[in-house]
């Protein structure tokens, strides 16, 4: 039996996901990222190893991926986190072919083929309105735990207009909102339509196109799922792997150098003509 496994260094969470010469996962460990990405990559790697009952030698191929995947002193390959979330969600969701993926710092909307190869994508990486970081503002203004927003902003009858696209100012504007009386779970029904908002911009730059796979740790938050659910008009895939998308997809490539089923290289960076927001 062969292992590959795939390591991605996000810039708040470090995930790493092993599979076996059959692509079943076998493996799997989540850590805080910190401020050393070279341990939390190296910590990440062991505990998917010792989840998956394994010794060092017996993970032949290891890729990396995400913001800090050239830190992975031990990967043997780096792949960019858009091919790995493409790859991850086709392998999981055959039918899939958009992609959300929501992170701690960024957003991306990626349109893939029944491959799982990218066709286009749009991120937007030069502010934190719409991602987990905007979430964490407005759970930090009102106190309130991280996994409490999504079930709290479900319970939002009439949601405030969240008109800022800051995260800078989210706070102010959330605090402001409470000033004048209304609802917690009002406030969060805001902003948690702001940030899918935000996502929904994106995904028109690329097409929308059924099945819409939601990826990243914002997918965990049940607010956020109901309300881009609600922007797409119909379910999107979401999985217990979900968070996971992007370490499997850096999986599935390591077991493709495995098993000398090399698929085209994926670019190291955003290539020419790409839109960026």
């Amino acid at each position: 039996m062969a292992y590959g496994a795939g390591v991605d260094v996000g810039s708040t969470q470090t995930k790493a996901i092993i599979v076996d010469d059959h692509r079943h996962i076998v493996g799997r460990a989540l850590i805080e990222t910190g401020a050393n990405v070279v341990v939390a990559a190296e910590r990440a790697f062991e505990a998917a190893k010792v989840d998956a009952g394994l010794q060092d030698m017996e993970v032949t191929f290891v890729a990396g991926t995400g913001y800090g995947r050239y830190r992975i002193t031990f990967g043997d390959i780096q792949v960019t986190e858009i091919s790995c979330h493409g790859r991850g969600a086709v392998h999981l969701f055959p039918l899939t072919r958009a992609v959300v993926d929501m992170g701690g710092q960024d957003t991306k909307a990626i349109r893939v083929d029944a491959t799982g190869n990218i066709i286009d994508f749009c991120m937007n990486d030069k502010c934190a309105a719409g991602t987990g970081r905007f979430l964490g503002a407005a759970a930090a203004a009102l106190e309130i735990p991280i996994d409490e927003l999504g079930p709290t902003a479900l319970r939002g009858e009439k949601p405030v207009a969240i008109s800022t696209t800051c995260t800078v100012f989210a706070e102010s504007e959330v605090l402001a909102w409470l000033a004048r009386g209304k609802k917690i779970e009002d406030i969060l029904a805001g902003v948690h339509r702001s940030t899918v908002s935000r996502a929904m911009g994106l995904m028109r730059r690329v097409g929308i196109e059924r099945e819409v796979t939601f990826t990243g740790g914002v997918s965990r938050n049940t607010g956020i799922v109901a309300a881009l659910n609600e922007a797409v008009g119909f379910p999107v895939n979401v999985s217990e792997e979900s968070h996971f998308m992007g370490a499997l997809g850096a999986a599935l490539f390591a077991m493709d150098h495995i098993q000398g089923k090399l698929r085209p290289a994926a670019p190291r960076e955003a290539p020419d003509g790409i839109k960026v927001q």
